[in-house]
């Protein structure tokens, strides 16, 4: 007890807490605020992925088949699974609820955000459900219709860049020309 009671009064010396601080009103914080983006009729309409949100959304979905199949990898002793193991793990991937994403507004430009996508600024509106989850189902049933399984798969055996490589990055990909983003495995995941 006596110790707790000298931490205490050590700290409160250090601190500066004084009769004047504890009195009267407390100091004003300062005032912040944020607001929805505003969504044109293509963005909040239309059932297809917004052409300046199909990089961000490539990169999530991308995340998103990595850690499932990552995952599905763990089970099996990080053995390579068998066709009709990842098959089924890809369609898990592409079906899966997709509620966690989101479109904001960081300065003037709408960006997609949601896990495995760098975080964005920590004062947002994140616009979440609505159509968002829907398109990007839609589009990765897309890239894994275009690419076919085994070379998701063996481009993810290669490791997270090859497998944004692969889907994003590639000549006719959404990020093509783009710089790539750093490894979604070490920015921060976003989260209400």
């Amino acid at each position: 007890m006596r110790a707790a009671l000298a931490a205490w009064l050590v700290l409160s010396l250090l601190g500066g807490t004084g009769a004047e601080e504890t009195c009267g009103d407390p100091p004003a914080a300062p005032s912040r605020s944020a607001s929805a983006p505003q969504l044109s009729p293509e963005e909040r309409l239309s059932p297809h992925m917004p052409e300046s949100l199909r990089c961000d959304a490539c990169h999530a979905i991308a995340f998103q088949i990595e850690e499932q199949l990552h995952k599905a990898e763990g089970k099996v002793g990080k053995k390579a699974l068998k066709e009709s193991d990842y098959i089924e793990v890809l369609e898990r991937s592409c079906s899966q609820d997709w509620e966690s994403y989101g479109v904001l507004e960081l300065d003037g430009e709408k960006r997609l955000s949601g896990p495995g996508l760098p975080s964005q600024q920590p004062l947002s509106v994140l616009v979440s459900g609505g159509p968002w989850p829907g398109r990007l189902s839609k589009l990765c049933l897309g890239y894994v219709g275009e690419r076919g399984e085994a070379q998701i798969y063996g481009a993810h055996r290669r490791g997270p860049a090859a497998l944004r490589q692969l889907l994003c990055h590639g000549d006719k990909g959404p990020c093509a020309g783009r710089k790539e983003r750093p490894d979604p495995r070490k920015a921060m995941q976003n989260e209400l």
